[in-house]
């Protein structure tokens, strides 16, 4: 046991020799304050540049688009949660005049009734604005809790557009979605 002791003392004034308490508290700020930085990275870089825009329905191939756009039972409203577009200027795909489609999204799938297949869905909102107050729809399936955002409806999902003030909400199709196997 003594041989045990005598290794132990002697890493802990090896350690105590090369470092300092000031270095220590130094380093672990640092690992503090990056720490805190990392989750706004993807945001900065979506302010640099233009959101892609996905292509629009009667671009993606999809045939016949039933239902109504500015109804909350739509197909593509699937898990929305907020004012829809279509009752507020814009449309289901794009923002009404004066605001801004954010670059951060949430998606989901939804089951289009005319072919019977599933499309991934994404929810931009369009900020700049205060709230819209028309059409609100709080659909949730496929809601998933808040630590998993890119399927999570409870977000202001307004980062990284020049104003965080929430208008209203899209539906954009972004392709057929593929089961996985």
């Amino acid at each position: 046991m003594r041989w045990m002791d005598g290794l132990w003392e002697r890493s802990a004034r090896s350690l105590a020799r090369q470092s300092s308490r000031r270095g220590f508290i130094a380093r672990f700020g640092a690992v503090l304050v990056g720490g805190a930085a990392l989750p706004l990275l993807p945001v900065a870089r979506a302010m640099d540049s233009a959101p892609a825009r996905p292509p629009a329905p009667e671009d993606s191939g999809i045939r016949g688009d039933p239902g109504n756009p500015a109804s909350c039972e739509y197909w593509r409203h699937c898990a929305i949660d907020g004012f829809l577009c279509g009752c507020c200027g814009g449309s289901a795909n794009t923002c009404p005049p004066g605001t801004q489609m954010s670059a951060v999204t949430w998606i989901g799938t939804c089951r289009n009734p005319a072919d019977g297949r599933d499309y991934v869905i994404s929810y931009n909102d369009c900020c700049g604005k205060s709230g819209c107050g028309r059409c609100f729809c709080n659909r949730n399936e496929g809601d998933r809790p808040l630590y998993r955002p890119s399927s999570a409806n409870d977000y202001n999902w307004c980062l990284g557009t020049d104003s965080q003030a929430y208008h209203c909400s899209t539906a954009l199709v972004l392709g057929l979605a593929v089961a996985k196997k």
